[in-house]
């Protein structure tokens, strides 16, 4: 048999602090010439800070780093990438202003004499965009102008456009529907096959299953295990690693059944719609009642609660909270009105990065603690620290800087803000979108926990399991349009994706 090859990274004993938190506690890990390693760990489990080491963005404060046989410092990202490690985060690190080519190749211009050659950069572009599998997508496209998915794929193309040896995706099929995934599946397979090591991240351990070779199981900025084999290790097993304890799959009861006709309801949209997005809608919602939009990327799902919320301005219809008319196109009047929204990209849309966790929560409900002009600086960081607490946002502490928190705490920040704001409406868009599966079922108890104390719910995932575990009632969306609205425990699964896949009628 023959011997497994040296390892293309390795990592010894990393450890990195920040201050109040111990991020990485001594950490190792291999990773092989042209496998797939799994990286999993709840949120907080020290994921990101790792591959930030990895990818330059952070330095160890002790350990060692050895890339292809040889110690090495990854003193900044551009350091790594000449070696032939890339990276794409998450939360995509893309110039909106700039061309599809001049984000692929931004930081190493192709360039004769300080001239850039533009032509030979969209060229190479179109390539790169080919090999991903979408030739459709222009290199003069502004990427602003793209889909999350489109910029997805720009920034795989940025990534492969060095002579990369490493690339590492995190939570890559996060924003992807069923057709990207298979296609981002088939990019590793390629990649892999050229000798390309890839570090993956994912929560959905049916992706692990699918694509892994071996898992690395982080807890508590620890590596708990390592190299074990991603389509043999139990989920049950790799699940009690992460979170030290058995987590049941299952979905929290209703305290009592919904009545859905046992009071008026509190949001109603009447031919509401937006030319290109999605057709006009007609809603409604009643206190405690938490409704499932579901439908592929690009449905129009974020579109309508955006529109909603006043994000996006209808071009027809009308929204009446509690029977008054939202003023189109303002988030004030929404908010006033009782609406709030938790956005799907929340470091872009929902939090202010370079603020306390107590401003980030408060800053929708600051004229409560104003007295005679002054901020009660007290009062706001006691209300704060209630809701945080409550939600088990950790690191419990409403003066850490929000951008030192993990995604999932991060998200929690978001919806402390709409529990101490007592909203009447709470839009949720991909609610646990790189949620560890622990944290996941803290949400899930928290959302029917709101629901039952009467706020409405109007929940937007790409996880079908989740809209039916959670709704009472799901409206199917196709290409912006409902295609059949139901009961949830009338649907399941298989019956929600041939609607959005075939769209009839039923």
């Amino acid at each position: 048999m023959a011997s497994a090859p040296p390892p293309i990274l390795t990592l010894s004993g990393i450890t990195k602090s920040f201050p109040g938190v111990r991020a990485l506690d001594g950490v190792d890990l291999e990773v092989l010439p042209g496998e797939v390693h799994c990286l999993l760990g709840q949120n907080g489990a020290g994921k990101s800070t790792l591959i930030k080491v990895v990818a330059g963005a952070h330095q160890p404060d002790t350990g060692e780093i050895t890339w292809q046989g040889e110690r090495v410092a990854l003193s900044n990202p551009v350091s790594a990438m000449r070696l032939g490690i890339s990276t794409i985060y998450q939360e995509l690190d893309l110039v909106l202003h700039l061309s599809v080519a001049e984000n692929v190749h931004l930081g190493h211009e192709r360039a004769t004499a300080g001239f850039v050659r533009r032509g030979e950069a969209r060229t190479r572009t179109s390539e790169l965009l080919a090999r991903l599998g979408h030739p459709e997508i222009h290199p003069d496209t502004i990427v602003g102008d793209l889909s999350s998915a489109g910029q997805q794929i720009v920034s795989m193309a940025r990534a492969l456009s060095h002579d990369t040896r490493l690339i590492v995706m995190d939570e890559p099929s996060a924003v992807l529907d069923p057709d990207e995934v298979g296609n981002l599946f088939r990019i590793v397979e390629n990649l892999t096959a050229d000798n390309v090591a890839v570090v993956y991240i994912s929560h959905r351990l049916e992706e692990i299953r699918r694509i892994g070779d071996r898992v690395t199981v982080l807890k508590d900025g620890r590596a708990v295990a390592r190299g074990l084999p991603a389509k043999e290790t139990a989920t049950k097993d790799i699940v009690a690693l992460m979170t030290g304890r058995d987590v049941e799959y299952s979905f929290p009861r209703r305290a009592a059944p919904f009545d859905s006709a046992a009071d008026e309801p509190v949001l109603v949209a009447e031919a509401l719609t937006r030319a290109g997005e999605f057709d006009p809608l007609d809603l409604e919602i009643r206190p405690g009642e938490i409704v499932g939009l579901a439908g592929l990327v690009g449905s129009g799902r974020s579109e309508i609660l955006e529109t909603l919320y006043g994000a996006r301005t209808p071009t027809g219809g009308t929204v009446r909270v509690e029977g008054k008319r939202l003023r189109p196109g303002s988030v004030i009047s929404a908010v006033r009105a009782g609406l709030g929204l938790a956005p799907e990209e929340r470091k872009a849309q929902a939090l202010f990065m370079l603020e306390s966790v107590t401003r980030n929560v408060s800053i929708s409900s600051l004229p409560r603690f104003s007295r005679g002009g002054w901020l009660d600086r007290s009062g706001e960081r006691d209300a704060a620290h209630s809701n945080i607490k409550e939600l088990s946002l950790r690191p419990d502490n409403p003066d850490a800087a929000i951008r030192t928190l993990s995604g999932g705490n991060q998200q929690k920040a978001v919806l402390a803000r709409w529990l101490l704001r007592r909203c009447k409406v709470l839009l949720l868009d991909e609610p646990t979108r790189g949620v560890d599966v622990g944290a996941r079922a803290e949400l899930y108890t928290l959302i029917r926990r709101l629901a039952d104390d009467g706020v409405a719910v109007l929940l937007v995932s790409s996880e079908i399991p989740e809209v039916l575990g959670l709704a009472d009632r799901v409206l199917v969306l196709r290409e912006g349009q409902v295609v059949h609205t139901a009961p949830a425990r009338e649907l399941d699964e298989h019956r929600v994706l041939d609607l959005v896949m075939e769209g009839s009628q039923a």
